[in-house]
Formats: C-alpha cells, structure tokens, sequence
C-alpha cells in the first residue's frame, strides 16, 4: 500500500475511473499479466498465461488470453510491464477491468 501513496504524491490524477484516486470500485476477479500495448487511449491489453488441465486425459496445456483493461494516467504501465488487474463495472464494450497497481 505505501506505492500506491508514493504515486498520489508524485502525479495528479483527476480520471474519475481511477481506482486509487477515482470512484471506480473494484470486484470479484484479480488476475496478474504482462502489458502488451498501450496504444489506445486510456486503456491496455494485458496478457496472460495459464495452464488448462484435462482431468481425463491427465494432460495439462498453456493458454493465453488478452484482456482490455483501463490504464490511468497515475499509473500509465508501458509495454512489457507486469501488472495486477482487477474487474469492475463495464466502461465500454470491451472494457470491464482495471489496472490497480504495477509488479515489480
């Protein structure tokens, strides 16, 4: 938590959809990934890996997915930063989580 007070001080942020500094709540799932792009405005898509396993064939395969979350400017996560996301109300049509915090 003290990170997260280290960047308040450091950058004003206004974005009403911030979830340290905004009204945006955060819910149910919270799930770790890489950032993949951030060239939309306000938001990012975050890769993640996991592993998918088959109870009857006892076999166990990778996976990955891409989510669209939103990236405020307080937290602003470049390409190839790891970051925790967390869900919360939609924003848009493609966009229902949040980034909370980057991962060192």
């Amino acid at each position: 938590m003290v990170k997260k007070e280290e960047k308040a001080k450091e950058v004003e942020c206004t974005d009403a959809n911030c979830p340290v500094h905004g009204t945006l709540s955060t819910r149910g799932v919270v799930l770790e990934g890489t950032v993949k792009s951030d060239k939309m405005q306000g938001t990012a898509i975050v890769e993640r890996n996991y592993v998918v396993s088959s109870k009857k064939y006892e076999r166990s395969k990778r996976s990955r997915s891409n989510i669209p979350a939103h990236n405020p400017p307080c937290i602003s996560a470049k390409p190839g930063d790891k970051v925790r996301i967390m869900e919360c109300r939609k924003l848009s049509k493609t966009v229902s989580f949040v980034i909370t915090d980057k991962l060192e």
